[in-house]
């Protein structure tokens, strides 16, 4: 008898659903085609609240046109860091068809130099998005007052 329920159980699996739900039509999605575009879509959906206080990890999603598709918070963190996967970075844009991703997190310190972690994520990040066709166009690091973009200067 226990046998037969274990060969059930094996049969009964969890059915795995996809959906994506715009609130927006895509004539209506902002175009970004510099970094202070980023800077100025990115600083005015942030917690300015918490952008001194804690590190966040968030990716913006563009369709084909670079018209934002949407924003995702992949993690939130320390004072001096925080984790970014880069199954959920992925598995995000997959979700939501993006062509391309910018990623961007801030740095609560102020300071707008990129950590030697900062770097390496990116590279990995970028070889991650080849594979999968998902183009990575920068990388932003983020204060109150201002930004740091990889493309502007040359690390991407």
């Amino acid at each position: 008898m226990e046998k037969l329920q274990n060969q059930m159980s094996f049969y009964q699996l969890s059915e795995i659903s996809v959906s994506y739900k715009p609130k927006f039509k895509a004539s209506e999605r902002p175009q970004v085609s510099s970094s202070h575009e980023v800077y100025s879509i990115l600083i005015n959906n942030w917690d300015l609240d918490r952008i001194d206080l804690q590190e966040q990890f968030k990716i913006l999603l563009l369709n084909r046109a670079n018209k934002v598709i949407g924003i995702y918070e992949v993690s939130s963190g320390g004072m001096s860091g925080t984790v970014a996967d880069p199954k959920l970075i992925f598995s995000t844009a997959l979700k939501a068809c993006a062509c391309s991703i910018i990623l961007t997190h801030n740095h609560p310190s102020g300071n707008l130099k990129p950590s030697q972690s900062d770097i390496s994520l990116t590279k990995k990040i970028i070889g991650a998005g080849t594979l999968l066709d998902i183009a990575v166009l920068d990388h932003i690091i983020m204060t109150s007052e201002g930004y740091f973009s990889f493309q502007d200067e040359g690390l991407i």
